[in-house]
C-alpha cells in the first residue's frame, strides 16, 4: 500500500537534514525533484508575489493557495507542504482549510500566531493572537484532517513581537494543542535555534529566507542544531526575478536577446523537463491505430 503524503512527509522529517525549496510555480517543482530534493514547499509571499503581485499580506485566498497547491503536487512525486497564513479565520474556517488542503494532495501545512493582517515573518509591525486562539486554531485542524498522518505545523512569530521566552511557552503550548512540526519565525542567533531544539519536543522547520532576521545557517549546521528541516521559501522566486530583469533589461537597451542565450534554458532542456516526448508520442498513437 501507498504511503499518503503526510506519512511520507513524516518519514522524511526523521533523516535530517531536509532541505525544502519554495516552488513559485509547477515547472519549479519539477526542477526542484529532479535535482534530487525530496520535498517542496508553497510560500505565501511567493504565491502572492508571482499570482497577483502582491505583497505578504493575508490578501491571497485560501481558494487560490488550494488551485495552487494542485498543480504542484500533480507535477511531483515528492510531499507539498504549504503556507496556510492564520488559517483564513476562526477555528471551524481552519477544519475546512484542512479539509481543502488535504483533498488537494498536499502532505501538510502551516498556520501561524499572528493577527490579520498579518506580516511577513521578518518585518516589523506583526501582532499576536493569544495562545488560547492559536491553540483552539491547532486543535480544530488536528481534529479535521482525514488522514491522521496529514502534518499540522505551528509557526509562532513571537521571538520578533515578545522575546525568546515567549515563543518557546507558546511552541509547547502549541504542541500539547495537537501541533506534529513547530516553525519559530525570524530566530536571531545560531543559540537560539539551539534552545529551540533543547526545549521543544517535536520536529523543528528553521526558515533560511534571505534578507530577514536569521543568519543563514546551512542545512547541516541547522541539522546539528537539531533542526529536522528547512525551508528557503522565496530564493527561487528571487533568483528567477533577478534573471528577468537582466533578460528585459539586455532587450529594451539592445533590441534582441541573443546575447544571452547561453543563459537561458534551452528549447530541448525545457522539453525534457517538461516530459514531451512522451506527451507527444501518446498523442500519435491515437492517430496510428
Amino acid at each position: 500500500m501507498n504511503q499518503s503524503p503526510g506519512a511520507q512527509f513524516r518519514e522524511l522529517l526523521q533523516q535530517p537534514p531536509l532541505a525544502i525549496p519554495g516552488v513559485f510555480n509547477a515547472l519549479v517543482a519539477k526542477m526542484a525533484e529532479r535535482i534530487g530534493f525530496k520535498a517542496v514547499y508553497q510560500s505565501g509571499a511567493a504565491l502572492s508575489a508571482g499570482l497577483a503581485a502582491l505583497p505578504d499580506v493575508g490578501l491571497i485566498t485560501m481558494s487560490e493557495f488550494t488551485a495552487s497547491a494542485r498543480y504542484l503536487v500533480e507535477a511531483v512525486s515528492v510531499p507539498v507542504i504549504s503556507d496556510a497564513d492564520t488559517g483564513f479565520g476562526e477555528p471551524l474556517a481552519v477544519e475546512r482549510c484542512v479539509q481543502a488542503y488535504e483533498s488537494a494532495g498536499l502532505a501538510g501545512l502551516h498556520l501561524e500566531d499572528q493577527q490579520m493582517p498579518k506580516r511577513c515573518g521578518h518585518l516589523s509591525g506583526k501582532t499576536l493572537v493569544g495562545i488560547d486562539e492559536m491553540t483552539a486554531k491547532l486543535q480544530a485542524a488536528a481534529s479535521a484532517r482525514r488522514d491522521p498522518d496529514f502534518v499540522i505545523i505551528a509557526r509562532t512569530d513571537a521571538r520578533g513581537v515578545n522575546g525568546l521566552d515567549d515563543a518557546l511557552e507558546r511552541a509547547k503550548a502549541y504542541v500539547d494543542a495537537g501541533a506534529d512540526v513547530i516553525f519559530p519565525e525570524a530566530l536571531k542567533t545560531p543559540e537560539e535555534f539551539q534552545t529551540f531544539a533543547n526545549e521543544i519536543s517535536v520536529p523543528l522547520i528553521a526558515n533560511m529566507t534571505e534578507f530577514g532576521q536569521s543568519p543563514l545557517l546551512s542545512a547541516d549546521e541547522l541539522a546539528g542544531l537539531g533542526f529536522a528541516a528547512v525551508l528557503f521559501p522565496v530564493t527561487t522566486l528571487r533568483s528567477a526575478m533577478k534573471a528577468v530583469e537582466q533578460m528585459l533589461t539586455e532587450i529594451m537597451n539592445t533590441g534582441t536577446q541573443a546575447g544571452q542565450l547561453e543563459n537561458m534554458q534551452s528549447r530541448k532542456e525545457l522539453y525534457e523537463l517538461l516530459g514531451y516526448e512522451n506527451f507527444d508520442q501518446r498523442d500519435r498513437s491515437y492517430f496510428e491505430q
